[in-house]
């Protein structure tokens, strides 16, 4: 089993990871909520006050308009982030489950669904799923990069310093895409 990927003391999950996490949450409440975090890739803060708006979804598009991102340093007054086909599924059953909960909270129920997935809960934080996403989707459209950063809301810098070159597998990618398909179109 190769080595945990952190990058900043945040964990990028293999898709196989992933899904052991995803089996701790055991409820679905649960699992659409962590799904919607990750097929979405937007900040924790951002998905708090996108599960309030739910007119913020676009069809294939989350639109965050220039209040929903309150970070000090962004370079994008607002943002419109691409989904994959299951993001586009999965999204509007977001709206009608429980409120995230507090950062903390969330960052103690991932280490706990990990315990309970059998997964090395090691850099697990609310974090975790934005970067695995953004992992993810430059994996599987390498070609595609600056699209990935914008649509995430990240300088070309940045991004090329925190998700290229990642030592995914094959058999990674191929998993990947399962998540990541329709993205492009």
């Amino acid at each position: 089993m190769p080595n945990p990927i952190v990058k900043s003391r945040v964990r990028i999950l293999r898709p196989r990871e992933y899904e052991q996490l995803r089996e701790g949450a055991k409820t679905l409440d649960n699992r659409t909520r962590l799904d919607a975090l990750l097929l979405s890739g937007v900040r924790y803060v951002e998905a708090q006050r996108l599960q309030i708006h739910p007119d913020w979804l676009d069809g294939k598009f989350v639109h965050l308009p220039e209040f929903a991102e309150r970070k000090v340093k962004r370079r994008q007054k607002e943002r419109w982030i691409r989904l994959s086909s299951r993001g586009v599924t999965l999204l509007p059953h977001f709206f009608d489950k429980p409120s995230l909960p507090d950062w903390k909270t969330w960052s103690e129920n991932l280490e706990r669904w990990a315990k309970r997935g059998g997964l090395d809960p090691i850099g697990l934080s609310a974090k975790m799923s934005r970067k695995t996403w953004e992992s993810w989707l430059v994996a599987s459209y390498p070609e595609r990069v600056l699209e990935v950063f914008l649509s995430q809301g990240h300088t070309e810098t940045t991004a090329l310093q925190h998700y290229l070159n990642l030592p995914f597998t094959e058999s990674d990618k191929n998993a990947m895409f399962d998540w990541t398909s329709g993205w492009e179109k």
